[in-house]
């Protein structure tokens, strides 16, 4: 798994992250606002900011696309 790569593609600032995140790690506020909901996904900017947080990836996906920006996923 030492594979070099020469060359990475360029990010961008028009890059955002979307990753799963379990509601149990989300504040209070939020928990109430989602009950009986496990996880929801999270759209990071590149500085780590939450964006958004939305139902499933898809919707994230789509959310980042109608913005003008380049969703990634990440684990």
């Amino acid at each position: 798994m030492n594979t070099k790569f020469e060359e990475l593609p360029e990010i961008d600032g028009n890059t955002v992250y979307i990753r799963q995140v379990a509601t149990e790690s989300l504040p209070q506020e939020l928990r109430e606002q989602v009950k009986g909901v496990d996880s929801l996904y999270a759209v990071h900017g590149l500085d780590g900011e939450r964006l958004a947080l939305v139902k499933d990836r898809q919707m994230a996906f789509f959310l980042a696309r109608q913005n003008d920006l380049s969703p990634v996923s990440v684990h």
